[in-house]
């Protein structure tokens, strides 16, 4: 059986590990691969000109970190925003808008969220903070579940979404005997500063 606590630790480690400048590079890889594929997903769309509502995150110390992208996605017309907000501890997430000029304030476990009461639209993508993963698209978060929550809240609201788990390549668990658990939701794709492992849908 899979000790998912210590698999965590040990993800956690090996992040850790990893060169500032080299995090710095595969941060800066991995937002030119989301701008690209971003670009031709909006072209495959009925109409490229209609709002596209993405769900990002706000990096933690060691995450890939996509503020630059966000705010740069910002600045579109036709592209919006969220960030990821907590309501309890069982509950799914809800997303609010986010802008560069935003006021933020700070939530459990030190997350950064907007500081507003506004709640944005159900969103289209979903950017995840992606810990360890598959090939298959398994991923291991921090052990909470709010993202298990909320992909598998939207999925039984039948809202169509895309899901892109945000990672390091040492996160690999495909040689691994990881087994995911029964509430795991698997993601549609993941990228990682080696490229995508799984590949977006376009």
């Amino acid at each position: 059986m899979t000790d998912y606590n210590d698999l965590r630790q040990n993800l956690l480690n090996l992040r850790a590990q990893q060169d500032s400048r080299g995090m710095s590079r595969g941060a800066l890889l991995m937002r030119g691969r989301l701008f690209t594929w971003l670009n031709q997903y909006r072209q495959q769309r009925s109409d490229p000109a209609q709002p596209l509502h993405i769900a990002a995150y706000w990096a933690l110390a060691n995450e890939p970190d996509l503020r630059p992208l966000l705010s740069q996605w910002s600045d579109e017309e036709n592209i919006h925003i969220s960030l990821p907000c907590m309501v309890s501890a069982d509950a799914p997430l809800v997303f609010k808008p986010w802008y560069p000029e935003q006021a933020m304030k700070q939530a459990a476990f030190g997350v950064l969220e907007p500081d507003t009461a506004e709640v944005a639209p159900d969103p289209e993508i979903i950017l995840v903070p992606t810990l360890g993963f598959t090939r298959q698209g398994d991923r291991l978060g921090y052990g909470k579940g709010y993202y298990d929550r909320t992909l598998a809240d939207l999925t039984t609201r039948q809202h169509s979404f895309t899901s892109i788990g945000l990672g390091w390549a040492v996160g690999d668990l495909s040689q691994s005997d990881y087994v995911p658990a029964a509430h795991d939701v698997p993601l549609d794709a993941v990228l990682t500063d080696r490229g995508w492992p799984k590949p977006a849908p376009v």
